[in-house]
């Protein structure tokens, strides 16, 4: 079995989690106002939670017989997440929700790869694929509570 579908999303996952990684690492970086002290930790959890997930879909990417993208040019060229330089003019509600919005892409990217590894007959990727996607539709809730924005994917 090939599961071809599968290991390119699986590829485009490492490329986005790299990068969502670095924009979450800004965010931490550049946030200044009320919510801070909360928040500058938080972020650092999100880096380990996102860092986690990385790990774990570059690794069954391995194990499926293929080869995840691993330099800096590469995770730029594929991913979709923007990133640009950062100045301190931003609020963090403004910050918090570039990280939602990238959150939002991984959530809708993951479905993607639970459905091809759905068709694909890859149970595996599919519920690793599942738990994260849970993962983020929760922070999702959390980070959009933060700013005042109701529920709802």
């Amino acid at each position: 079995m090939s599961r071809e579908k599968t290991k390119e999303l699986l590829n485009q996952s490492v490329a986005d989690l790299s990068k969502a990684s670095a924009l979450v690492h800004q965010v931490h970086w550049y946030m200044r106002g009320p919510g801070f002290m909360k928040l500058h930790p938080k972020m650092d959890e999100l880096m380990d939670q996102l860092n986690g997930a990385l790990d774990e879909l570059s690794e069954r990417l391995i194990t499926i017989g293929g080869s995840p993208v691993s330099t800096l040019k590469e995770f730029d060229e594929l991913s979709k997440i923007e990133l640009e330089p950062a100045d301190w003019n931003k609020s963090i509600a403004e910050r918090i929700e570039e990280v939602v919005t990238a959150y939002k892409y991984l959530a809708d990217l993951f479905e993607q790869g639970i459905e091809a590894s759905d068709e694909e007959g890859d149970a595996v990727t599919s519920d690793i694929f599942t738990s994260a996607k849970g993962g983020l539709e929760k922070t999702i809730w959390m980070l959009e509570s933060e700013i005042g924005r109701a529920p709802g994917l």
